[in-house]
């Protein structure tokens, strides 16, 4: 009973190594596959060259982040 309940598991493992020991690697270091040293060797794995977006701060009164105050009538 154990054993088909991973069985899933094995198979994938078996038809793609190398995918599933870096997911199960990234899951377990709680990598974030959107940060920037992650997303860009992954690009550059891919061989895809990705824009970076810069952020303004003159958006939203010069406060980007944290909390901000609204007003409801």
């Amino acid at each position: 009973m154990f054993l088909d309940e991973l069985s899933p598991i094995f198979k994938e493992f078996i038809q793609h190594p190398a995918s599933f020991l870096g997911g199960f690697a990234s899951g377990v270091l709680r990598l974030n596959l959107k940060d920037d040293p992650v997303k860009s060797w992954l690009d550059q794995q891919r061989g895809v060259t990705s824009l970076t977006t810069t952020t303004t701060t003159g958006g939203a009164n010069g406060r980007a982040t944290g909390p901000q105050s609204i007003s409801i009538e």
